[in-house]
């Protein structure tokens, strides 16, 4: 029986579908008026008349409909929830939370759509409640948190696509390294529409939560992060940084496994369709369909980490188009704009060793492989720090960078040879430094 909860956000989830629909079919209708000429087509927001009126009903309708089913189940959710107790979350459940999520994530939260996922520290499968630990929560005083990228969710870390190798355990890295090092694996669950920024912020917080609330003496925190997971903490150490949280002097290491630190280039591309779309006015209105995008995705155009480094971009593009209301239309087609990196440098933390894994699904290294396409999502040099400008640039140790050849970006979370360098990188034994 599917949960009263995920019906009710994918009600309300259809009734702002069928809103944001209608509003594309008026702006088209619009864009056509003002191509034939027609009196206030060109200026009007809205289409008037009988056309207009009828827009305005399906919208009208749609929302209504929506608030009314969404009341109903609302009232009827205690009593379906305690007849049939939700099941535990499934793996296809959670990639399906995960996916609609890391697209329109920040628009969910915005909502209140009960589908946004909340941040989480996850054990076991289940989210710690530090009031009421499960009776068989042993933890050592070495923790790993295992923090996902985008679309992704925290039950794809311990996923395995393939037979193990020979002679290999077939462990997870977690499970490795809870096995050969002493960790205990804990699991961030988050919502990767939302800003990087964000995500830091609260996760700071739940790391405050975790040290105050740990039942045995906290020791050491490791954190093994994929893809934008990286960012998400290295924000969250920033803003520990700043605020002076008591549990950053426990972090020890932090992993990045093919993180964009200086972004992703499909994201730069899907920036630009943006702007395509909006270069005629037949094609404009369709620009919302590329606006649901959320503000994660955007964030990994150049690998946003403060809220200061997308708030200067979106103060950028506002300032733009007032510029562009003054400016004759065909000038404004001519002259696609597109918003410009303005991160605030942020270097790696001193006192925490520091290290980059990066991937190529090429046998070897390319220029092709650096800049573009990396692990099929990544650039090398995005993921190993590299950079242009100096202040940018990541100073990852030689020892503490990894290149891993015919591998992809999903690979990275199950790679055998990964595991066996995490190994080696965090046996007390290793003598590599984070950074130079």
């Amino acid at each position: 029986m599917p949960r009263t909860s995920d019906m009710r956000g994918a009600v309300k989830l259809a009734a702002d579908a069928a809103a944001g629909v209608s509003r594309i079919a008026e702006g088209v209708h619009q864009s056509v008026w003002s191509v034939l000429g027609v009196p206030g087509g060109k200026t009007a927001q809205r289409t008037g008349g009988l056309t207009g009126l009828i827009y305005a009903s399906v919208r009208g309708v749609a929302q209504l409909l929506g608030k009314g089913v969404d009341t109903l189940l609302a009232t009827l959710q205690p009593l379906l929830d305690s007849a049939d107790a939700a099941p535990p979350d499934s793996p296809q459940r959670e990639a399906v939370l995960a996916a609609l999520n890391g697209v329109m994530g920040d628009r969910l939260a915005a909502g209140h759509n009960p589908l946004a996922t909340p941040m989480t520290l996850r054990f076991d499968g289940a989210a710690l409640d530090w009031q009421t630990l499960p009776p068989d929560f042993r933890p050592s005083g070495k923790v790993m948190l295992l923090v996902h990228g985008l679309c992704m969710n925290a039950l794809q870390w311990q996923r395995h696509p393939a037979p193990p190798a020979a002679g290999t355990t077939g462990q997870g890295h977690a499970q490795a390294l809870a096995s050969a090092l002493g960790y205990t694996p804990v699991y961030l669950r988050y919502n990767t529409g939302l800003h990087i920024s964000q995500n830091g912020r609260e996760l700071a917080g739940q790391l405050t939560q975790l040290a105050a609330h740990w039942p045995v003496p906290l020791e050491e925190i490791a954190v093994l992060a994929h893809s934008m997971g990286g960012l998400v903490t290295r924000s969250a150490v920033h803003y520990a940084a700043q605020q002076r949280l008591h549990w950053l002097p426990h972090l020890k290491h932090m992993v990045f496994l093919g993180t964009p630190h200086h972004g992703a280039p499909l994201e730069r591309a899907g920036n630009w369709v943006d702007v395509l779309l909006g270069s005629t006015p037949f094609s404009k209105p369709f620009a919302r369909l590329t606006a649901l995008r959320s503000a994660g995705i955007t964030d990994l155009r150049y690998g946003n980490l403060m809220d200061a480094d997308w708030q200067a971009q979106v103060g950028s593009q506002a300032h733009g188009q007032a510029q562009d209301q003054t400016q004759d239309q065909a000038q404004r087609q001519a002259q696609p704009r597109r918003s410009r990196d303005r991160r605030v440098p942020v270097p790696l933390p001193d006192g925490i060793a520091c290290y980059a894994v990066a991937a190529a699904v090429a046998a070897k290294r390319s220029l092709v492989a650096e800049r573009l396409t990396g692990d099929g999502l990544v650039p090398l040099r995005s993921a190993l720090g590299q950079h242009d400008d100096a202040q940018r640039h990541l100073h990852f140790a030689k020892a503490s960078q990894a290149i891993f050849y015919r591998t992809g970006h999903i690979a990275l979370l199950h790679s055998p040879a990964v595991t066996a360098q995490l190994l080696a990188w965090l046996t007390p034994a290793h003598t590599g430094q984070s950074h130079q």
